[in-house]
């Protein structure tokens, strides 16, 4: 399958969208992009974990326990997780926090937020949560207002990925951390075709199996080949004003973990 290496390249010279910008493989009018990302999410919102089950082959949940596990968070910390949808990595940040700490879970879309909520609340995690709607461009926060920032499985659906990116070290305090876990660039040359195959095949034929829904899958895979490699977005963090930036990959670059510091 061509995954359009051109238009990626395109997609990535917009370091600041203009009049138009990617939708998946897409141009579309920049004001238009934030509506089109909100129906895919209120599309697959209750079925979201699926979504990322068919996405992951099931790891990224390996994946987000060993983010929160290495994400350096203590007792009594004050957390931002934007993008934070149905909660799972809030709820695994909220044990690391206990009863003297605050997660604040973020998300552009209302429908993500209460399917979190729900299911955070039918769980009885209540204390030390607060739910807010927000755009991850324009943070409704003061500076310095977090011990960490996180992001999981977002940044790609943002409009401006880097006003992201300066927002999230804005509200950090100084000696905080910015955590960004994404789908990135697969790094063994032998996997990529798999990888293509199962992204712009399998995917969406899953998604109108088990979701009826096989558009918003399609432009997942898509939204994943136009966000921008480990090192592009590496040099993000560190324009954002972030310091000792680096990067890990997991499973072969399928994913991988961005940290930043605000020194």
């Amino acid at each position: 399958m061509n995954t359009n290496r051109d238009a990626k390249d395109s997609a990535h010279a917009q370091s600041a969208p203009g009049d138009t910008t990617h939708f998946g493989f897409r141009e579309v009018p920049t004001a238009d992009k934030k509506r089109l990302v909100g129906q895919v999410f209120s599309s697959v919102a209750a079925k979201y974990d699926l979504m990322n089950d068919l996405m992951s082959f099931g790891i990224h949940r390996i994946w987000k326990r060993y983010f929160v596990a290495t994400s350096g968070v203590r007792r009594g910390d004050r957390v931002l997780d934007l993008a934070g949808g149905t909660g799972d990595i809030a709820r695994l940040l909220l044990e690391r926090v206990g009863e003297s700490g605050e997660v604040i879970i973020g998300d552009i879309n209302g429908d993500m937020l209460r399917v979190g909520r729900d299911r955070l609340t039918d769980r009885g995690l209540v204390r030390g949560l607060r739910y807010a709607q927000l755009n991850a461009e324009a943070l409704p926060f003061p500076d310095a207002s977090f011990d960490l920032v996180t992001i999981a499985f977002g940044l790609r659906n943002v409009t401006d990925k880097q006003k992201a990116l300066n927002e999230m070290q804005r509200v950090l305090k100084v000696g905080g951390r910015a955590l960004v876990l994404e789908f990135s660039e697969v790094q063994p040359q032998w996997l990529k075709p798999l990888y293509d195959i199962h992204s712009f095949q399998v995917l969406p034929r899953l998604g109108k199996l088990f979701a009826g829904d096989a558009d918003s899958y399609q432009y997942l895979a898509e939204s994943i080949r136009q966000h921008p490699p480990q090192q592009e977005l590496k040099a993000m963090m560190e324009a954002a004003g972030l310091e000792r930036c680096d990067y890990r990959n997991l499973t072969g670059g399928i994913c991988a973990i961005h940290s930043g510091h605000k020194l």
